[in-house]
C-alpha cells in the first residue's frame, strides 16, 4: 500500500482479507441502508380482512403477521385498480394504467404491454446496480402479436429491466398453463408445439363444458374451455404436454426460484418482485396444506401464501441480510370468493369477512376493490413497529424508490415520491389517489367520490361493483364501510371531487 511500511502494509492486507473471507463465510451484505435490497411480495386477490394481522380469525397467517410486527402496516393502502393487470402495470410503471389503452384484463396470449425502453420499478434499480428478478404471476401480455411459444420470447421481462425472470404467462385458470424462464417455455418437447387461441378452439383436446366428468374441480362460470390438470381453463390449448404445470407444486416452484435468486445474489443489492399465483382460482394447493382451515381451498391457499412468506424470510436470514432487505408485502386487488369454479369458497366462509370491514371486493368501486393488506418492513430504517392510517399506493413504487437511490426521474408520470410515509417517518401520505374499476372514482384525504353511471350492482362473483345512476360521496373517517351517501347533502364536495378527477384525467 502506498505510503506505509512494508509491515505494516502486510498486517492491514492481512485484516482486509480476513475481514473480507468471514463476511463470504457468513454469505452477509455489507449493510448500506442508502441502498438495501428490495422484495415486493404481491399476493393475488388477496383481501384486506384475510390475514391475521387485519383481523382473520378463521385462517393463521403467522408469517405475514411478522412483517406487521416489525414494520408498519398500512390501514389505508392501495392497488390502484380492483383488478389484476392493471394495477401491476401501475406497480411498474407508476402510470396510471387507464391513461393507457390495453391494460384491461389480459388473455393469456396477449402481447406485453409494457414497451421496451420506457423506466420501470426494474429498470431503476438495475441502472442503480441493483440484481433484479421476478418471480411468478406475470400478466402483462408476452411478446408481439401472435407469439410463437415454441421459440424465443421477445419481448418478456428481460426487456423492461429484469435480469432474471421465472414466470407464467397470465394466471392459473388461462391458458397456457406452462412455465416461462426467460425466454423460452421449461421443458418444451418441440416435437410437441404449443398453441394457443382465446377465439377459434385449437386442437382436439377435450373441454370441460362437454366433458365435466374429467374435472377434479368444477367450474362454476366461464372456466370451461381445455382440461389441464383436471381443470377446465379460459381459452383453448394443444401441445406442450411435457411442460404443462402440476397446480398443486405451483407454490413450491416459485418459492423455490424465489429463494434461489436471494441465495445467488445476497452478495450484492438485488430486487425481486415475487408475484405469487395465491388466492387467485383456481385454488389448488398443496395436498400439506389441505385443511390448514375450516374455509376450504380459498383458506388453505391463504395458509399455502403465508408459507411462501415465512420460506423467504428464512431465506434473508440466514443470508444475513435481512435488516437491510425493504420488504413490501399487499395485494393486486381486493377479494373475491367465487370466481369461477366451485371450490366451496362460498359455502364454508362462516364468519369469516374477506373485506374487513369495508364494502365492495375485486372488480367493485368501493373501498375494498383496491384497499388491500399493505405491509412495510425494513429493520435497518424503520425502528419500533406501527399502525400507519396515511395512504398509500403501490403506483408510487418508482418514484419513492428513486428518491431512496437519489435518482432524478426525467418524468415520474402519475408516481409521487412516498418513502417518508412508506418508512413510518411521515404520517401522511397521498392526498389524492383515483381509483379504477371499470370507471374511475376519487379519493380526498377521507372523502370518496364514485361518479355515476350505468352498470349492475353485482357481477357473475357476488361481488357489489358499486355502480348507482347517481353520483356517490363518503366519508370515510366516519363510515368506513359507504353505507352513507352523502352526494344529497353535499354537492360543493361532490362538485370539487368532480373537477379534481376531471383534471387528473386530462394531464
Amino acid at each position: 500500500m502506498p505510503g506505509l511500511p512494508p509491515s505494516r502494509s502486510a498486517r492491514m492486507l492481512r485484516s482486509l482479507t480476513l475481514v473480507v473471507l468471514v463476511v463470504a463465510a457468513r454469505g452477509l451484505q455489507a449493510a448500506d441502508p442508502a441502498k438495501p435490497n428490495v422484495v415486493v411480495i404481491y399476493a393475488d386477490d388477496l383481501g384486506y380482512g384475510d390475514v391475521g394481522c387485519y383481523g382473520a380469525t378463521a385462517v393463521k397467517t403467522p408469517n405475514i403477521d411478522q412483517l406487521a410486527a416489525q414494520g408498519i402496516r398500512f390501514t389505508d393502502g392501495h392497488s390502484t385498480s380492483a383488478t389484476c393487470t392493471p394495477s401491476r402495470y401501475a406497480l411498474l410503471t407508476g402510470e396510471y394504467p387507464w391513461r393507457k389503452k390495453g391494460t384491461g384484463i389480459l388473455p393469456g396470449d396477449a402481447k406485453m404491454i409494457i414497451e421496451p425502453g420506457r423506466t420501470t420499478v426494474a429498470s431503476l434499480l438495475k441502472s442503480a446496480g441493483y440484481r433484479t428478478g421476478v418471480v411468478g404471476k406475470w400478466h402483462l401480455g408476452l411478446g408481439a402479436e401472435n407469439l410463437d411459444w415454441n421459440g424465443e420470447i421477445r419481448p418478456c421481462p428481460l426487456d423492461i429491466g429484469f435480469d432474471e425472470s421465472f414466470i407464467m404467462a397470465a394466471t392459473g385458470d388461462r391458458v397456457p398453463c406452462v412455465y416461462v424462464d426467460g425466454r423460452r417455455v421449461v421443458g418444451l418437447d418441440p416435437n410437441d408445439p404449443i398453441r394457443v387461441s382465446y377465439g377459434k378452439p385449437v386442437g382436439d383436446e377435450p373441454l370441460g363444458r362437454d366433458h365435466p366428468e374429467l374435472l377434479k374441480m368444477n367450474f362454476s362460470h366461464g372456466h370451461d374451455m381445455t382440461i389441464v390438470n383436471g381443470i377446465s381453463r379460459i381459452g383453448t390449448m394443444a401441445g406442450g404436454k411435457t411442460a404443462r404445470w402440476i397446480d398443486e407444486d405451483m407454490a413450491d416452484v416459485f418459492t423455490k426460484k424465489g429463494v434461489e435468486f436471494i441465495e445467488k445474489n445476497a452478495g450484492q443489492p438485488f430486487f425481486l418482485y415475487f408475484a405469487t399465483q395465491d388466492i387467485h382460482v383456481p385454488r389448488v394447493p398443496h395436498a400439506r396444506f389441505l385443511g390448514a382451515t375450516s374455509m376450504g381451498p380459498r383458506g388453505d391457499a391463504i395458509a399455502q401464501l403465508d408459507w411462501c412468506v415465512g420460506q423467504l424470510m428464512k431465506t434473508l436470514e440466514a443470508k444475513g441480510v435481512a435488516d437491510n432487505t425493504l420488504v413490501i408485502f399487499t395485494s393486486d386487488n381486493g377479494p373475491v370468493v367465487d370466481d369461477g369454479y366451485q371450490d366451496d369458497a362460498v359455502k364454508k366462509l362462516g364468519g369469516h369477512k374477506p373485506a374487513g370491514p369495508l364494502r365492495g371486493g375485486k372488480y367493485s368501486h368501493f373501498e375494498a376493490g383496491t384497499r388491500v393488506p399493505f405491509i412495510v418492513r425494513w429493520p435497518a430504517r424503520i425502528g419500533a413497529p406501527a399502525v400507519s392510517d396515511a395512504i398509500v399506493c403501490q403506483i408510487d413504487f418508482l418514484a419513492s424508490f428513486a428518491g431512496l437511490l437519489g435518482i432524478q426521474l426525467r418524468d415520474p408520470g402519475d408516481s409521487q415520491n412516498q418513502l417518508a410515509a412508506f418508512t413510518g417517518e411521515s404520517a401522511t401520505g397521498r392526498e389524492v389517489l383515483v381509483e379504477q374499476a371499470g370507471r374511475l372514482a376519487i379519493r380526498f384525504k377521507n372523502w370518496k367520490y364514485i361518479p355515476g353511471g350505468k352498470g349492475p350492482q353485482r357481477n357473475l362473483t357476488g361481488n357489489e361493483l358499486g355502480n348507482d345512476a347517481g353520483a356517490q360521496l363518503y366519508d370515510l373517517s366516519k363510515d368506513p364501510g359507504e353505507q352513507n351517501n352523502l352526494a344529497g347533502s353535499n354537492s360543493e364536495m361532490v362538485g370539487v371531487l368532480r373537477t379534481t378527477l376531471e383534471t387528473i384525467q386530462g394531464r
